[in-house]
């Protein structure tokens, strides 16, 4: 079964609707795909039934922002309960979290110049029941003109060391994998390669949480190396947990691709996923 265990939507801070993923997931040739947006599983309701009249399998997913200190510690969601209180309760917080965070940058950026408020990022979302992103507010600036591209303003003023870095009302991974079992489901941990840590010290996070209750590790990724995913792959078989994979598309036309890396879930994922 091949699959795609990360993707966004309009939902967060992609572009693709739930249709698009669907038909994207489709012309791949994938069996199972899984949409994990920032902080909000609004869009999931949606990609089911898209999904099941497709004949493509999926399952609730999410990818919740943590961190721990400003090192980003992205943890990932699958196959949860939507109805679960305490998974509603924290994707409500998330979502007023992301306000204030918001507030935060806008004032930051208008420190810096840029006639940015809070209403023009909040018009780029979908709707009001999702958060508010930073890439929002970068997609606000492109429309101001203040920027050709959303990436480029974003990575020039708003990513972590810029002047309007903003990480307030971020939940601990602990926090994340907490709600996600509770409500359960099996938590990831996104893109490992990614996490600004040593080795050292990274050795020792992952060992922390699978302690605390984390079941798998993206340790095929579309931007890691053949040396990196199989490094992965050994930490995973280490500290037993799932192998999953995912390409982190945002959009269409740009350096990632629904379907790319290849990846092929384990029995044991899928049945735990209750795919088969």
């Amino acid at each position: 079964m091949t699959a795609d265990m990360h993707v966004h939507t309009l939902a967060s801070d992609g572009l693709f609707t739930p249709e698009e993923v669907i038909k994207t997931a489709q012309k791949a040739g994938l069996s199972f795909v899984v949409v994990t947006d920032h902080d909000t599983a609004y869009n999931s309701k949606k990609v089911n039934t898209l999904a099941q009249n497709a004949d493509i399998n999926t399952v609730n997913g999410v990818e919740i922002s943590a961190y721990v200190g400003d090192v980003k510690i992205h943890t990932l969601g699958y196959g949860f309960d939507l109805e679960n209180p305490g998974f509603k309760s924290l994707t409500e917080e998330l979502r007023q979290g992301s306000f204030e965070r918001t507030e935060d940058i806008i004032k930051r950026l208008n420190a810096m110049g840029f006639k940015l408020s809070f209403e023009d990022a909040a018009a780029e979302r979908i709707s009001p029941q999702t958060p508010i992103h930073a890439m929002h507010v970068a997609r606000a600036a492109v429309k101001k003109g203040y920027a050709n591209n959303p990436v480029a303003f974003y990575m020039q003023h708003m990513m972590y060391g810029k002047p309007a870095f903003s990480n307030i009302c971020r939940p601990t991974p602990e926090r994340a994998i907490e709600v996600i079992n509770a409500a359960g489901g099996l938590a990831s941990i996104a893109h490992p390669g990614r996490i600004d840590l040593s080795a050292s010290d990274l050795y020792s996070l992952i060992s922390r949480l699978a302690s605390a209750g984390l079941a798998g590790i993206e340790a095929v990724y579309s931007a890691h190396t053949d040396v990196q995913t199989a490094y992965f792959k050994e930490i995973a078989k280490e500290f037993g947990l799932f192998v999953t994979g995912g390409s982190d598309t945002h959009f269409s036309g740009g350096n990632r691709s629904v379907g790319s890396p290849a990846f092929t879930p384990s029995a044991e994922l899928l049945q735990r996923l209750k795919i088969c």
